[in-house]
This record gives structure tokens, C-alpha cells and sequence, in this order.
């Protein structure tokens, strides 16, 4: 009691407890001032108050950023990270807030948002990044996943099944100029195997599920059911697209509808390219802005590899086997315009105007004469197509799991741009060579200029070297079979021409000393290409 009378015993607490806000307190000339409300309502309350004192108590957000290995030996770590993720799948797949666009509403439900794989992600790595100096709590992790992971799966499928057998989907068009946008059950299904494709570049960062998985602890199988339903998506999207571009590339091996047209010397015409080559300046950046929305996951990359492989070899097949028609050079005088060939000393009758007098009448932006129009050459049509199908995405080639179908195509597509040199060379080679020193020439230049472009592919196309004959000589009657047998056996793809190349060279260098419709230099290319295939 006596102490409790002497307030000197509570005077270094209270000295000790006042001293922050004294040393904190503004002087007084400043209280005046608007500002200091402001000051005061910054100041940090919890300097004063008892919280700061008190131990805080673990919360799933913080034991989820450190390593856990305090929390190990009692189990609750992998207890609660198993929670965690289950919140974060369930999370992931919730409905969207916010309002939704007209199209992309379907049953009243919204698209998976792009990012929330990423998201998903992020959390798994940030655990597997905390564990990585410890193996077996690795492990446990990679263990624990099975259980979230596989609940998303099913969810999922569940969800991506009643799309991708819908009609809306199997028999959905491919975008057109009229109708470019994709239909809602289409963008539903894309999003699913974006979120998975994003999802998934973890599994690849981490090499998960890359493993052989003999104990039965890894995520192969969950990995694979992921990239099943980014293939079952692709898949027939891809396939749509391809069913409207073959027939149009196929078309590409009839002559151009307008060879044959005159040609006016002297007058520059409007040159029209084929047809399919039209209707492709159309379409194609439709179709690139489409393929490159359901592609961007490295697991469609082989499928978009595989797509561009075959649409590139398709055209380089038609263009190689189009029937060469030189244009016809004028044939008349007439063609000619009557000011271009006024003669000298002749005089126009004394009633007929001169013809100024009409040249001043015609309008300034009067269109070229259809007699004036030029139909594009193989080698035009070639360099448009190219620049087409270069509009198209390609394989990623910044990562190693697609950096081999990226070479595979870029492969093909030098093919494509050598094509048109190799086409305009052959046309121009004289009928007649003087020497045999200009034959091996021009047979190197040939064989220069073939190099990326594969053998079977540039035969047909040195065999329209222009000769005194009128006969065209084919490839498949040179062999003994038929255009559809060499086509079907021979001309399937990149991998089955390579096979075939040298034995259709050799059987073709038998017979070529022997017709006479065939150019003595496509003997002597024949013979370096076969020199450089056999060493």
C-alpha cells in the first residue's frame, strides 16, 4: 500500500509510453496549419495501441510464402497447402463478375477469363520454388497436387465436352469475310484450353510430369489429360480452316483464266493474279487472327506445325505442276493505238477531227482497257502465296519443346520463297545453248537456285524448260505410272518425296538421252542433283 502512494513508481513507465507521441507530436506554430489533420490521420495507430505487442497469430496467406519446414514435422504444412489449392482451383473455374459481351455469353455463363492459368500457376510454383533445397518435401508437394489437380481435370472435361460435341462446333463454318467472328460455343471452348495451355507453362517450367513415372507419384497422367483438351479444341478448328484452304490451293495448278491475253509492248497493264490467289487476300488475315487465338499454348504447336507443313507443300505442289503458257506476244498491228503509229506524210481527211481534240475529252482517271490486263506467271502467283502464308503464325522457337517444329516449317516455307527465282530462271533458258561450257552453265545456276526447294518439286518444274517441241513432258509417264499413282505414292508430304527423290532421279536420267521433247540442260542438273544426293 505504502507503494502504491508514491507516484514516482509509475514514472518511467509513463515516461517510456510518452515519449513516442512526444517525439512525434508537431510543433506548435504548425497546428494552425489544414495540414495537420492530415498528419494526424496518417500516423500509424498501432504504435499505441496493445496489437503491436501481441504475437499474430499464423494465417494461410503468410505460412503459404515461407519455407515450411517448421511446419512439417507436425504435418499441418501439407494439411493446409491441400486446402489452399483447393480454394485456388475452385477459384479459378468460379463465374466471372461484370458484365459479359453479347457473343460470348453462353446459357448465361461467361468464358474462363484469360489469366487465371497463369494465376493457378504462380501459386504452385511459388510452393515448389520454397522446396527446392529440400527433395522429399518436394515430393510430398508434387504428391499433394494429385488430389486439386485431378478434381480440375474432371471439372474441365466436364465442362469442355458438352462444347466440342455440340453442332455449334463441329459444324461451325470457318470465319469468312462476312462472318469473322468466332460463335459463342467456339470462344467458350477456346478459353478452356487457354486456361490449360497457361496452366501448363508451369508443368513446363517445373518438368513436371515429364518424368517416367514408375512409382506412381508424378503428374504424367494429369499432363496428358491437360494437353487432351487443348487437342481436342485445336484439333478441329484447325482442321476446319484446313478442309477451306486445300481446294484452293489445289486450284493454283490450273493455268491462270487469263493466259492467253495479248499483250500491248510499251503499255503498262494491270497484272491479275489467280483466282485462289483473290479469294486468299481475302481471307487469310481472317484466318491468322483465328489461329493465333486458339494457338498460343506450346502444346498446340505441334498441330499449328503440322497444319502449316501441309497447306505450304499443297501449294507448292500445284504451283510446280501448272501447265507453263507464255503470253502471246501481239499478233496485229491493230493492238497497237492508231497515235502511236501515226506514219509519215500521211494526212488525215479533211472531215475527220484530230485526234487531240478526243484525247482532251477522256477523262483523267479513265481505268486501263481489258486489253491491257496481264495474268500473273506461276512465279507471281508463287511470291503471293508465299507472302499469304506468312501471315499465319508459326511455331514458338524460343522454347525446346516447339523449337523443332519451328525448323520444320521454316524449312518448308524457304521452299516456298526459292520457288518463284527457280520458276522465272527456267522460263527465260534459250531453246538452243552454243556450247557445252553455257550448258553447264546454266545447270549450275539451276541447281543453285533448287537448293531449298525439294528435288521432286523443282523436277517438274526444270522439265517446262522451253524446247522447239510442243509436247509436255511429265514427271509420272517419264516413271511408267499414272499422275494419280505418283501423287498418291510419291508426293504425300515433305518426308515422303525426300524418301522418294533419288530413285525417281535415277529411273528419270535412264530415260531422258532418249526423248527429245526434254531439254539437254535438265539432263545435266539431273545429274549434279544426283551427284549431291548420293554423297
Amino acid at each position: 500500500m505504502n507503494v502504491l502512494k508514491h507516484p514516482s513508481f509509475f514514472r518511467p513507465a509513463n515516461h517510456h509510453s510518452s515519449a513516442p507521441p512526444t517525439s512525434n507530436s508537431s510543433p506548435p506554430t504548425s497546428r494552425p496549419h489544414s495540414s495537420n489533420g492530415s498528419e494526424r490521420a496518417a500516423r500509424p495507430h498501432n504504435k499505441l495501441s496493445l496489437s503491436g505487442f501481441r504475437r499474430s497469430s499464423p494465417s494461410p496467406s503468410v505460412s503459404m510464402n515461407i519455407v515450411p519446414t517448421t511446419l512439417v514435422q507436425d504435418g499441418s504444412y501439407l494439411e493446409l497447402l491441400n486446402l489452399k489449392l483447393s480454394e485456388a482451383v475452385s477459384r479459378a473455374l468460379a463465374q466471372p463478375s461484370g458484365p459479359a459481351a453479347v457473343n460470348e455469353q453462353l446459357s448465361g455463363k461467361r468464358p474462363i477469363p484469360a489469366g487465371r492459368g497463369h494465376a493457378l500457376g504462380s501459386f504452385i510454383a511459388s510452393e515448389l520454388k520454397a522446396t527446392q533445397d529440400s527433395p522429399h518435401l518436394h515430393r510430398a508437394i508434387i504428391r499433394t497436387l494429385h488430389r486439386p489437380l485431378s478434381v480440375l481435370l474432371t471439372n474441365l472435361s466436364a465442362h469442355l465436352v458438352p462444347l466440342i460435341s455440340s453442332p455449334a462446333f463441329q459444324q461451325a463454318p470457318a470465319p469468312s469475310v462476312h462472318s469473322p467472328n468466332l460463335n459463342p460455343t467456339q470462344i467458350h471452348a477456346i478459353a478452356i484450353a487457354t486456361f490449360v495451355g497457361e496452366l501448363l507453362e508451369t508443368f513446363d517450367d517445373f518438368e513436371l510430369g515429364t518424368d517416367i513415372d514408375l512409382r506412381g507419384d508424378g503428374l504424367k497422367l494429369i499432363r496428358e489429360g491437360l494437353v487432351s483438351l487443348i487437342n481436342r479444341v485445336v484439333g478441329p478448328m484447325i482442321n476446319t480452316i484446313r478442309n477451306e484452304l486445300m481446294p484452293l490451293l489445289e486450284a493454283l495448278e490450273m493455268p491462270n483464266s487469263l493466259q492467253g491475253t495479248k499483250v500491248v509492248p510499251g503499255i503498262r497493264g494491270l497484272t491479275v493474279h489467280h483466282p485462289s490467289i483473290v479469294v486468299l487476300q481475302a481471307i487469310m488475315p481472317i484466318y491468322a487472327k483465328t489461329i493465333t487465338r486458339f494457338t498460343t499454348s506450346a502444346a498446340s504447336q505441334t498441330a499449328l506445325a503440322t497444319f502449316l507443313i501441309s497447306i505450304v507443300w499443297r501449294g507448292l505442289v500445284a504451283l510446280a505442276h501448272r501447265p507453263y503458257v507464255p503470253a502471246s506476244p501481239p499478233t496485229s498491228p491493230g493492238l497497237v493505238p492508231a497515235a502511236l503509229k501515226k506514219s509519215r506524210g500521211a494526212t488525215p481527211p479533211p472531215l475527220t477531227p484530230p485526234a487531240a481534240r478526243f484525247n482532251i475529252k477522256l477523262p483523267p482517271s479513265r481505268p486501263p482497257s481489258p486489253n491491257h490486263i496481264i495474268p500473273a506467271s506461276a512465279a507471281a502467283d508463287a511470291r503471293a502465296l508465299f507472302d499469304l502464308l506468312s501471315l499465319l503464325p508459326r511455331p514458338m522457337g524460343d522454347k525446346e519443346s516447339t523449337r523443332l517444329a519451328r525448323e520444320v516449317v521454316d524449312d518448308a516455307f524457304e521452299g516456298l520463297q526459292a520457288l518463284p527465282d527457280l520458276l522465272d530462271a527456267v522460263h527465260t533458258v534459250p531453246a538452243k545453248l552454243d556450247s557445252q561450257e553455257r550448258l553447264d552453265q546454266v545447270a549450275r545456276e539451276l541447281e543453285i537456285l533448287a537448293t531449298k526447294v525439294p528435288l521432286l518439286i523443282a523436277l517438274p518444274v526444270v522439265l517446262q524448260a522451253p524446247t522447239n517441241g510442243t509436247s509436255t513432258v511429265v514427271v509420272s509417264s517419264l516413271i511408267g505410272l499414272s499422275a494419280t499413282q505418283y501423287r498418291k505414292e510419291c508426293l504425300s508430304g515433305f518426308g515422303r518425296a525426300e524418301e522418294c527423290a533419288t530413285t525417281v532421279a535415277l529411273r528419270i536420267q535412264d530415260v531422258l538421252p532418249n526423248n527429245p521433247d526434254v531439254h539437254p540442260v535438265v539432263s545435266k542438273w539431273l545429274d549434279m542433283e544426283i551427284t549431291e544426293a548420293l554423297n
